[in-house]
């Protein structure tokens, strides 16, 4: 077989080389190397493969062209470009004839997809074609127009004067630019005159002029496949500068870099240095947010100013205030006014809008017990009337047989209906508590004893009642007594504008004992027939809210409330405000320790859960969620303390004057504790009563529960009085107490407090001086004494002369001398006195200018204990 034939067989000898061992090359192959950007270049090889030929046939079906002729093999010139090249190589050598193989025939998708692509690349030589006739007559009129341009410079420097060489360069320059312009004669299509696209490669680059410059040496006979012209390739400019993700995002190519946050600052804080430099700077109006209270500081720091000139302001406005110092709202304002800056008022209230709930429709509510509150004189008899119609003995309970606090109880009468009675303490001290009562009773039971009248507390409640606006039943009380008058006492009623009914007017009276239990079924059905006026409803269903009516420490207990529920229910584990504090129901007991589960309207109960211990009057709520209750109660909290910041502030200046001049004024310090906070609020208001200009009773520490540790510190600190209301200390504070010489004073009644109290007043009070007149001495006759000067012998004519008293020279009625009488002698002894009626002699201290008929006038001075 031969050479020939092995390789027709697809089998490739093995030949042995000297020096090299190789295979023999299958197809006639070349290499070019291609170049890219940046200076990389790579070879790449180039094969010559056996084309076939397809014409279409009388049906327009494609079939391969067997005996086409093949062109004579030439040698490949450098003139022909790359495609040029490939298509030029000669094929292979013509295999040895074998048996023909019959022509496959082309399906329908075949012969469909080939006529599709004919028709392409007829479309795509025609858009070439038309095109590149495009381009050829810009680059003609381009060229014109630089000819034109180059002409009109030369005409110019030929007007002027230059050498024949000169003169010679731009024809020469013209010339070779209109031989460029003017296209070939001999050429069918127009040729570029100059090549604006960037290369591809140097090889294909030269490939592409040539083909351009030399289209009619291709070889005759060949059928070369148009190529499109290769379009501009309009690469965008480097992006210069750093790659942001905001930039590679943006969509109009903004290749730009902006400025950075860092210039930007520079440039503002050199504009503000130069404009502060030049006095240029502007005044910058800023809006302060002022709420009720607040500090100077942070007044200050609103406005972005320092506090030492905020504190300047107010020193100009009359206030002296430090910096951690609150003032009010009004005071604040004026002083950002001053600044130049917008004042807002807001208030920190807005957490408690829509805390009370919605209002209840009429379909909603239902009937609920009446609320009473027993009011009137002190020992008329209230508790004991209340004690008669539950049955009960409390007034023995209180100390004293004084009620000291107020009780909330519910009376379940024969008929099935309840009353709740409130229990007021009818002392004077307990006004505030009164003042509670009436605040969430329906109807006020005046209680007045028959054999004493009216009195002072029984006015004073009449008044809250009248306030209130409740109606009032009258409940004579004591009318077994003997010297029992119920007439005396309506009549009486008349003066406070009280008519009763016997008298024409609307008020019920009825005569009662406590003692006897006589007419209370009558007081009864006088209350109930209020009530049904009245026409007493309530929610049942739905959150409940109501008062605080008392609130107490208790040991193991905690803090313990006796809530009265207005509407609503109370469950166990709500959520409530009380006040500033906040809680959650931990059990529920009614009014005589029994454990209950829910309490509904007009019902008093005893809550427990709180956090600490609220002031009585206070309102109760339930709320959603804890964290509203923990907001609420810590916005009454602040407003508290913020109220008594602002009370305890310095003042103006003319009140800081007055006090230098004056003198500090001296005080007693208590610290108070009370088993009871309606106790310990009575306390405090008893002793702020107490007291002068001179000396006044300034209350420490006022809280509910027994005394401890920190309150004998805080006593020993400030040298005060710790006064102990129905408590005691705790063992270790009467160690440290006993150690530290703290004196603690326990009572169980107010009156021995402020008994004590003002006599502690008063012996810190200063002696008052006084002048007592003892009598008078008439000068019969003056004596000249050697070694002693002039003696004066007198006679006493009214009351007692002194020897060491203070005396004063009086002629004609005008005080001369006031000093000390030297000597007293009666006849030739010295004498302690000399009464009216007899004749002595006297000589004065220092002083010798004494005339007969002048009067000696002996006083004494003495100290009278000071009281309030």
């Amino acid at each position: 077989m031969t050479e020939a034939n092995e390789q027709e067989g697809g089998k490739t000898p093995l030949r042995l080389r000297p020096g090299k061992l190789e295979l023999k090359k299958t197809v006639d192959a070349g290499q070019i190397r291609q170049s890219f950007s940046h200076g990389r270049s790579k070879a790449v090889a180039v094969e010559v493969r056996k084309k076939r030929t397809f014409a279409a046939g009388a049906g327009g079906e494609l079939a391969e062209v067997k005996d086409a002729p093949k062109p004579a093999p030439t040698p490949p010139t450098p003139a022909e470009t790359a495609e040029a090249k490939e298509a030029a190589k000669p094929a292979p050598a013509a295999p040895v004839a074998h048996p023909p193989h019959p022509p496959r025939e082309l399906t329908d998708d075949e012969k469909a997809h080939r006529l599709h692509a004919l028709q392409a690349a007829k479309k795509a030589e025609e858009e070439a074609r038309r095109l590149a006739q495009i381009r050829a007559e810009q680059d003609a009129k381009e060229a014109a127009e630089a000819a034109k341009r180059h002409a009109e410079e030369a005409a110019n420097r030929a007007a002027q004067p230059q050498s024949a060489e000169e003169a010679e360069a731009p024809a020469a320059e013209a010339g070779a630019v209109e031989a460029e312009a003017t296209p070939s004669k001999t050429s069918t299509t127009p040729v570029k005159a100059k090549t604006v696209e960037p290369p591809r490669g140097r090889q294909g680059a030269r490939d592409m002029v040539e083909e351009e410059e030399e289209p009619d040496r291709r070889r005759p006979g060949r059928v070369a496949a148009h190529k499109p012209p290769a379009a501009k390739r309009l690469e965008p400019k480097r992006r210069t500068g750093k790659l942001t993700v905001t930039a590679a995002l943006d969509d109009d190519d903004r290749s730009e870099r902006g400025r950075s946050l860092a210039a930007v600052r520079r440039a503002r804080e050199r504009e503000r240095l130069k404009n502060a430099e030049s006095g240029q700077a502007e005044k910058i109006v800023r809006d302060v947010v002022i709420p009720e209270t607040i500090t100077v500081q942070e007044l200050a720091n609103r406005m972005a100013a320092r506090g030492a000139e905020v504190i300047k302001a107010l020193m100009r406005m009359g206030v002296m205030a430090s910096i951690n110092q609150s003032i009010d709202a009004d005071t604040a304002e004026l002083v950002v006014g001053e600044f130049g800056h917008s004042a807002k008022r807001v208030s920190d209230a807005d957490v408690e809008i829509g805390l009370s709930g919605a209002q209840d429709s009429d379909e909603q509510m239902i009937r609920r017990p009446p609320v009473v509150t027993v009011m009137g004189h002190v020992d008329h008899g209230k508790t004991s009337l209340l004690d008669a119609l539950r049955e009960t003995d409390v007034a023995s309970g209180e100390a004293g047989g004084i009620t000291q606090h107020i009780g909330a109880y519910q009376v379940s009468l024969k008929n099935g209906q309840k009353i709740t009675f409130i229990d007021t303490p009818g002392h004077e001290a307990f006004t505030a508590m009164r003042a509670r009562g009436a605040a969430v009773t329906d109807v006020v039971v005046l209680v007045v004893a028959a054999d004493d009248g009216i009195m002072p507390q029984t006015v004073e409640a009449i008044r809250h009642a009248k306030a209130a606006k409740v109606p009032i039943v009258v409940a004579v009380n004591k009318i077994d007594k003997p010297d029992a008058k119920p007439e005396r006492v309506r009549q009486e009623l008349l003066n406070h504008e009280i008519v009763v009914e016997e008298m024409g007017g609307e008020v019920l009276a009825i005569d009662v004992s406590a003692k006897k239990k006589i007419g209370l079924d009558k007081l009864e059905e006088a209350i109930l027939l209020q009530s049904e006026i009245l026409d007493l409803r309530a929610n049942p269903n739905r959150a409940a809210a109501g008062v605080v009516v008392e609130a107490k420490m208790e040991k193991g207990r905690g803090s313990v409330a006796t809530v009265l529920v207005q509407k609503g229910t109370l469950h166990q584990g709500d959520i409530f405000v009380a006040g500033a504090e906040w809680g959650r129901v931990r059990a529920l007991a009614d009014d005589r320790g029994h454990k209950i589960e829910a309490a509904g309207p007009a019902m008093p109960v005893e809550v427990l859960g709180l956090q600490g211990t609220p002031a009585a009057g206070d309102d109760f709520i339930v709320v959603e969620t804890e964290a509203r209750a923990r907001e609420v109660a810590g916005y009454r909290q602040r407003k508290s303390r913020d109220a008594r910041h602002v009370a305890s502030a310095r003042g103006t200046l003319e009140q800081m004057f007055q006090r230098i001049q004056a003198g500090e004024a001296k005080e007693l310090p208590v610290v108070i504790k009370g088993d009871v906070q309606g106790s310990v609020e009575a306390l405090v208001g008893t002793l702020s009563k107490l007291g002068s200009e001179e000396v006044k009773v300034r209350v420490l520490h006022s809280a509910v529960g027994g005394i401890n540790e920190s309150d004998v510190t805080l006593a020993r600190a400030s040298n005060a009085l710790i006064v102990g209301f129905n408590v005691r200390a705790n063992p270790q504070a009467r160690d440290i107490a006993r150690r530290d010489g703290v004196d603690i004073r326990y009572y169980s009644i107010i009156y021995d407090v402020a008994d004590d109290l003002k006599k502690a007043l008063t012996g810190m009070l200063a002696p008052t001086v006084r002048e007592k007149f003892l009598g008078n001495a008439e000068i019969r006759e003056v004596f000249s004494i050697s070694k002693v000067g002039k003696v004066a012998g007198c006679r006493v004519t009214e009351g007692v002369v002194k020897r060491g008293a203070r005396v004063r020279l009086l002629r004609d009625s005008v005080v001369i001398f006031e000093g000390a009488l030297a000597q007293l002698k009666r006849f030739k002894d010295d004498v302690r006195e000399v009464q009216e009626g007899y004749e002595c002699g006297m000589s004065l201290e220092n002083y010798n200018d004494i005339q007969t008929g002048d009067v000696i006038e002996c006083f004494e001075m003495e100290e009278v204990a000071a009281t309030l």
